[in-house]
């Protein structure tokens, strides 16, 4: 059983939502990760979402755009972040941590070598956005051979036909993105979220996961009723860039343990 599998199944049998934060490798700045993610998950988050920067991320809004800009200037990589991924392993970090970015950077490095250096540094898996299911089967191949998840999108707009092709590729979860739109923080979530996730459920025996908008722990309580978990992104950004440098590592886990309130 692969670590994100095991980590849903103990958290079905407690009856619990699980927390999936989104950082971007590199912001505030270059190791920030490595004091965030260990905090975190000392706080109660149960996987993690680590950003890769890339320079056109089209499904990202200003917020994570903002930290993604921040993440290149000083100076992460696709390496960087396999590096910092093996570096959180080292630090005891024992949460699934799945590596979100875009397609051009793991060309550009290799999808085989980049699915080998992943495994290796501990990671497990991929979640992006960009790739389309016609398009997945040469990342969706090597993920296998190295024991990584290949996270796949549905959106409210996705129709059946769809669904049942992107469903036959993913592994691990389904990333359920909950509104027609880019990442940012929303007040209120779709009306129409649960019809849509009992929708999917029709598809897929996988657990299903909600992002893009969650930004509460009102939020994070409402999809724990719906889907089997919640990743919470720019919110959080948000929260450690309005603080001094020395409030950043507790104010992430003050923010973790917030959301977990409810």
């Amino acid at each position: 059983m692969s670590r994100i599998a095991a980590t849903f199944e103990r958290l079905r049998i407690a009856g619990r939502v699980a927390l999936m934060p989104y950082i971007m490798l590199g912001y505030p700045e270059r190791e920030s990760a490595l004091d965030l993610v260990p905090a975190m998950e000392a706080a109660g988050a149960d996987l993690f979402e680590l950003g890769t920067p890339f320079s056109d991320p089209l499904a990202d809004g200003a917020t994570i755009q903002q930290a993604g800009q921040r993440a290149l200037e000083n100076g992460v990589t696709l390496s960087v972040c396999l590096e910092q991924t093996a570096a959180l392993r080292r630090r005891g970090v024992q949460a699934p941590l799945l590596l979100m970015g875009y397609y051009n950077p793991l060309l550009r490095y290799g999808v085989e070598r980049a699915c080998a250096d992943l495994t290796t540094a501990g990671g497990d898996g991929w979640i992006v956005p960009d790739l389309p299911p016609e398009e997945a089967a040469e990342l969706q191949h090597y993920a296998r051979l190295h024991q990584l998840d290949l996270i796949m999108f549905v959106a409210p707009t996705t129709t059946d036909e769809r669904i049942a092709q992107i469903v036959r590729i993913a592994s691990g979860f389904i990333y359920c993105v909950s509104l027609t739109g880019v990442t940012g923080v929303r007040r209120d979530l779709s009306e129409g979220l649960g019809d849509f996730l009992a929708h999917v459920r029709r598809f897929t025996g996988l657990p299903l996961v909600v992002g893009f908008g969650i930004s509460t722990a009102e939020h994070v309580a409402h999809v724990g009723s719906l889907a089997d978990g919640a990743i919470v992104g720019s919110a959080l950004i948000n929260h450690i860039g309005g603080l001094p440098t020395n409030q950043i590592t507790e104010g992430a886990a003050a923010f973790v343990r917030r959301l977990r309130a409810p």
